[in-house]
Formats: C-alpha cells, structure tokens, sequence
C-alpha cells in the first residue's frame, strides 16, 4: 500500500474520532443537560464525519484499487493527488474547528475562514478526482463482458 493511500485512510480514521466525539458530546448534553445542539454544531459533526472520514476512505481505497495508470498517462500525477489530500485535510480541519467556534465568535473574520475552508473542500475534491479520471477506466472487464459476461 502505498504511503499516499495509508495516509488519506489513516487521517480518515482520525476525523472519524473527531466526529465522534463531537457526536458524543452533543448526545450527552442533550439527553442529561437538555442543551439542543447548535446548527454550528451539527455542521462540524457532519464535516467532520462525512467529509473527513467517508470521503477520505473513500478517496484513499480509490487511490490503492483503481488501475495503474497507463504509461502514456500524463494527467494522472501524484502530487496532485497529493496535494488534494493536504487541501482536504487542512480545509476539513479548519471547517471543523471554524464551526464548532462559531458557537461563541460571530467575527466576520471567522466567518469568512469557515467559508474558505469550505470552498477548499470542495476544489481537493474537484483537483483529486480530475488527476484520476483517466484512471477510471474498464481493465479486463472488455474481454469478460465481450464473452458474455454479466456483473
């Protein structure tokens, strides 16, 4: 497995820790203190459960199960890769903790990071599946489906 993808699938595990202790946190002060959770709240948990721990997974086993790519293949290159992994991990973390702040600060300054952090969410997303588009492609699977072959 290469270091790339223990990366994306080991700082996903870590944002699912995240997620769930903001998710523990918000159970406990419901159900025993009465206290809802805020809308920034939910936010985080979310953020930090969806994007940071399913979208790195799953980014991550892409990164090790698609096929190579082909040798002519110069849209693929792994520091895009690389760094839509940093893009994702810094602009999750800060959307997480841009959140969760937001409870207590109304600065327009943080506002402003908790909105930046989202859209650099989103272009990690666009630049890494960009770099592997020409890696989603049929290795193999022509020739069993041209038998016959149905999956």
């Amino acid at each position: 497995m290469h270091s790339l993808v223990r990366r994306y699938i080991k700082t996903a595990i870590a944002f699912l820790a995240v997620g769930l202790a903001i998710g523990g946190w918000m159970i406990v002060r419901r159900e025993l203190w009465g206290r809802y959770p805020s809308a920034y709240e939910i936010s985080a948990h979310t953020h930090a459960i969806f994007v940071g721990f399913v979208m790195m997974m799953i980014l991550g086993v892409a990164l090790w199960l698609f096929p190579r790519p082909e040798k002519t293949d110069d849209r693929y290159r792994p520091a895009l890769a690389g760094a839509a992994y940093w893009m994702l991990t810094l602009g999750t973390a800060a959307r997480v903790l841009g959140e969760l702040l937001r409870i207590a600060v109304g600065a327009v300054w943080l506002r402003w990071a908790v909105v930046l952090s989202g859209l650099l969410q989103i272009a990690a997303l666009l630049l890494f599946f960009y770099t592997m588009w020409s890696r989603i492609r049929p290795v193999g699977s022509q020739a069993r489906e041209a038998k016959g072959e149905r999956f």
